[in-house]
C-alpha cells in the first residue's frame, strides 16, 4: 500500500475506484466501504484508493469543539495495510484546503488526479466548501463525468446505526467493550510512559503512567479498567485507572497501567499500546490506603478472570 501526504507528490493513477473520508476509528461502517471498493477495483482491473484527511476537518473549522479522536492517523494508516489498498491518500487539511468547492476537489482530484471510473462513499458523507459534496451531488456529477457512484447504506446494531460519533459517546461513558465491538477491533490507543509519582508502588502495585501519541485522542470515562497492553511485540495484561486518585485528594487527571506480569522491563519514556478490554469499576475514594488496597486485590482478581476471554 502506497501512502501519499502531498497533492503534488500523487501519480497519475491509471483507472482507480475511489473512497473519500475521516475514517475516524475506522470502525464496522468504514470497514464495509473499503472492502467494497477493494471488491470492486479487483473486478475492474482498477487501483483501490482510499483519500483521507489529517488532521481531522473538524480541528481546523470548530476548533473550538476539541472533538476527541479515536485514531491517530499512524494507527489509521497501519490499519488500512490490512486491507491490501493500492495507495491511501493523505489530505494536509487546512483553512485554504477547506475554501476548496467540491466540484474543484471532484474534478481536480479524484477524476483528474486519481483517474476514478467509480467513487464509493458512506450515506452521510459530505466533502467541498461548506459541505457541498453530498451523495446527491456526486450522483448528478456522475452522469455528465462519465464515472460511476455507489453509496453505502450504514450498518446498525440493535437498532442503532454504527458511527464515529456514537462510539465516542460510548467510550466517553465507559463503555469500552460495547464500542470495541462496533469499531471491529479493541479500542486503545499509542501512549508514551512517563514517570509517576510512585504511589501505586508504596501501595504495592506498581505502575506505569500514560500519555496518548495523539494530543486529541479520546480518553474512556474515569474508572477501572481491564486492559491489554502491547510493548515490544509483546503482549501483557493488567489494569488500568483513569482519574484523579480522589483516595489521596488529588486533582490532577492521571492515566496509570499496573501490569500483572513481573517481567516487565523498564518501560519508561517508551511507546506503549494500551486496549481497553472492558470497564471494572467506577472510581471511588477510599477512607484509607488500606481500604484501597483491599479493592485493588479485588480489581485484580476480576481482571484475571476477565482475561480468560482475550488470551
Amino acid at each position: 500500500m502506497e501512502i501519499f501526504r502531498e497533492l503534488d507528490k500523487i501519480p497519475q493513477f491509471k483507472d482507480s475506484v475511489v473512497t473519500i473520508g475521516t475514517f475516524d476509528g475506522c470502525h464496522r461502517g468504514h470497514q464495509d466501504i473499503i472492502k467494497k471498493v477493494i471488491y470492486n477495483s479487483e473486478i475492474n482491473g482498477s487501483n483501490s484508493i482510499l483519500v483521507t484527511f489529517e488532521p481531522h476537518p473538524r480541528h481546523v473549522l470548530q476548533p473550538e469543539v476539541k472533538l476527541p479522536i479515536l485514531m491517530h492517523i499512524d494507527r489509521k494508516l497501519d490499519f488500512l495495510k490490512s486491507f491490501n489498498l493500492n495507495a491511501v491518500v493523505v489530505i494536509p487539511f487546512d483553512e485554504q484546503f477547506s475554501k476548496m468547492t467540491a466540484n474543484n476537489f471532484l474534478k481536480n482530484i479524484i477524476l483528474k488526479q486519481l483517474n476514478a471510473s467509480k467513487i464509493i462513499v458512506g450515506y452521510d458523507h459530505h466533502f467541498g466548501f461548506n459541505r457541498d459534496g453530498s451523495p446527491d451531488f456526486l450522483k448528478n456529477e456522475s452522469s455528465d463525468s462519465n464515472f460511476e457512484v455507489e453509496i453505502v447504506e450504514p450498518i446498525s446494531d440493535q437498532e442503532m446505526i454504527i458511527s464515529s460519533t456514537h462510539i465516542r459517546q460510548s467510550i466517553q461513558n465507559g463503555y469500552v467493550r460495547r464500542a470495541s465491538f462496533e469499531l471491529g477491533w479493541v479500542f486503545g490507543f499509542e501512549a508514551k510512559v512517563v514517570t509517576g509519582s510512585g504511589r501505586g508502588k508504596e501501595l504495592g502495585f506498581p505502575t506505569a503512567n500514560f500519555i496518548p501519541i495523539e494530543k486529541n485522542q479520546l480518553i474512556p470515562a474515569n474508572g477501572v479498567y481491564c486492559i491489554r497492553g502491547r510493548i515490544n511485540g509483546n503482549s501483557l495484561y493488567g489494569m488500568c485507572n483513569l482519574g484523579v486518585r480522589p483516595t489521596f485528594d488529588e486533582t490532577d487527571f492521571v492515566m496509570e497501567v499496573h501490569f500483572f506480569q513481573n517481567e516487565v522491563d523498564d518501560i519508561y519514556s517508551k511507546i506503549i499500546t494500551v486496549e481497553f478490554l472492558e470497564r471494572v469499576r467506577d472510581e471511588k475514594k477510599f477512607s484509607n490506603p488500606k481500604e484501597l488496597i483491599k479493592q485493588l486485590e479485588k480489581d485484580k482478581e476480576i481482571c484475571m478472570r476477565l482475561i480468560q476471554k482475550y488470551n
